[in-house]
């Protein structure tokens, strides 16, 4: 990839004396919607937060828009351009839903007014004087995505949207990020359900002992489907 938005070189993260990544290396293009897949335990969601600087310590070069950030703080991060949803979803209990997604702070213009947000979750208008801790899974997790568009970054991270979600759900969530990378939304994301990664995603990276060892590009997942089967135990 001649010019990457974001290229991950040689990352090496740590918690507290544990060291859980390894020298991680990726790219991810403009307008790209990569995963990370890997059994779990094999740092995918410490990569994703070793990039937003929230681990206890990195090393190694993390460059977005050609920027390094691999020595800047998380707000400096996000003010760059990037937003991360976690599995945990984050949703303040003592605040509505409207209140919630008026939360983060605009870095960057272009970012999805609320109004767009409700029409891309027309769940959350309906709710949007509840409080968000009462919300299902399924809304909250709407609402955990909603959220970081407003911020105006190009680039999401989004870790496990659909873990616990129903069918119906997880399809509504896979239309919403097709949508958001029609609109030219950067997406690296982290998921556990490989047949949903699969229908949205450019590219897999494997990720197996804090490192990634395989790529495979979205026209060649049929003829690996057995080698993939062999890294993610499914």
């Amino acid at each position: 990839m001649a010019d990457p938005l974001l290229k991950v070189s040689g990352l090496n993260a740590w918690y507290g004396e544990s060291h859980i990544l390894h020298g991680v290396d990726f790219e991810v293009g403009k307008g790209e919607l990569v995963t990370l897949l890997g059994r779990n335990g094999a740092g995918k969601t410490t990569t994703l937060k070793a990039i937003m600087g929230i681990v206890g310590k990195r090393t190694g070069q993390i460059r977005f828009e050609g920027q390094e950030l691999a020595g800047s703080t998380s707000d400096i991060i996000a003010r760059a351009g990037i937003a991360y949803c976690p599995e945990e979803r984050g949703i303040f209990s003592s605040l509505n839903v409207e209140e919630n997604l008026m939360l983060p702070p605009v870095v960057k213009p272009g970012g999805v007014t609320v109004e767009e947000i409700y029409t891309l979750f027309p769940n959350l208008l309906e709710r949007r004087r509840s409080q968000g801790t009462k919300l299902s899974g399924g809304e909250q997790q709407m609402l955990a995505i909603g959220r970081i568009l407003r911020t105006g970054a190009s680039m999401l991270l989004l870790d496990e949207p659909t873990e616990g979600l129903a069918p119906v759900i997880v399809q509504r969530i896979g239309e919403v990020i097709r949508q958001l990378k029609t609109r030219g939304f950067t997406v690296l994301l982290v998921e556990q359900n490989f047949r949903f990664a699969a229908t949205i995603a450019d590219r897999h990276y494997i990720v197996e002992d804090g490192r990634v060892v395989d790529m495979v590009v979205a026209a060649d997942v049929e003829r690996s489907i057995d080698k993939l089967h062999d890294y993610l135990g499914v």
